[in-house]
């Protein structure tokens, strides 16, 4: 039987780094209720997206299944009070002004604690792409296909309105749980900060499916070359740099521009809030690091 994931907790990519980015960054699962159900169920919810989008065989699914359990039991011992402690350095910084280069400065950090989880990954993930058949990699691209779809279909197809429209209630989505109800001069702000961003949806999207006919490329040449787990670890650092920093130059040259974008707009937003809004979010932020440290505590 296979499962689809709820839509609740898929991964997201957050375009403007706010608050929320700290814990999204954390896990694909912050987007549950609670980060501490989310994070325990994260090793089934991550064995359902993934094997919705490869199919595993039975002889696949204990290794894959094995892998997921072992990299959140490091990833919970060694990362989560980090993770908590710059929470805790966080609350201070919500609590007054900030400036793009500090909103920019923290998702460089986080970006770091992603490569750090990466590498703990790679050896076990190399070794499951080292079985995956022909087959398997067809039915990758099939999914990566109806994914882009998707996104066109939410991203390109509507008309500039309803795409402006659309983009506002995203990005209120993303901010109005740690803030609360933005008042219509907020609303106001963020709208016309989003309209001068350089987000090019077509752009995106073309990079995106650059990024994943390169993925089933190698990882067809991979298969087809019975290559070697040093290999394959590689390839797969290497695709993984790739999301945050392009080797297209003028697609890295966007990427710089948009993110330094989303900075500013993220603190003016912050810069135009109330005591009692940024108070929430010290608060939502003070939640997610009780959350960790209890994730974190040794279980018994």
């Amino acid at each position: 039987m296979k499962y689809r994931l709820p839509w609740n907790v898929k991964p997201r990519i957050i375009g403007a780094l706010q608050w929320a980015l700290v814990a999204a960054c954390m896990t694909l699962l912050t987007s549950c209720s609670t980060v501490q159900l989310g994070y325990n169920q994260g090793p089934t919810l991550a064995w359902w997206w993934l094997d919705r989008q490869i199919d595993f065989t039975a002889e696949q699914r204990p290794r894959v299944q094995a892998a997921l359990q072992a990299w959140f039991d490091w990833h919970r011992a060694t990362q989560l009070p980090a993770y908590a402690d710059e929470l805790q350095r966080l609350q201070k910084m919500a609590a007054g002004p900030v400036s793009g280069a500090q909103v920019c400065a923290q998702l460089a950090g986080w970006q770091q604690r992603a490569r750090v989880a990466l590498e703990q990954a790679l050896p076990a993930a190399a070794e499951v792409v080292r079985t995956l058949t022909p087959a398997q990699i067809n039915q990758l691209e099939r999914h990566q296909a109806e994914t882009l779809d998707d996104a066109t279909r939410e991203f390109v197809r509507p008309p500039p309105a309803e795409r402006r429209r659309q983009g506002l209630e995203r990005a209120l989505e993303r901010f109005e749980p740690y803030y609360g109800p933005l008042d219509e001069a907020q609303r106001q702000r963020l709208d016309a900060g989003l309209a001068a961003s350089p987000f090019d949806p077509e752009r995106w999207l073309a990079e995106r499916r650059t990024r994943a006919q390169g993925l089933v490329r190698a990882l067809r040449q991979w298969q087809a070359e019975q290559a070697d787990a040093a290999t394959v670890q590689a390839g797969l650092r290497r695709l993984a740099e790739e999301v945050i920093v392009s080797p297209r130059p003028a697609y890295a040259d966007y990427q710089r521009r948009l993110t330094e974008s989303n900075c500013a707009l993220t603190a003016e937003l912050h810069a135009g809030t109330s005591p009692a809004q940024r108070q929430r979010a010290v608060e939502r932020l003070k939640r997610w690091e009780d959350d960790l440290r209890s994730l974190a505590a040794p279980r018994r």
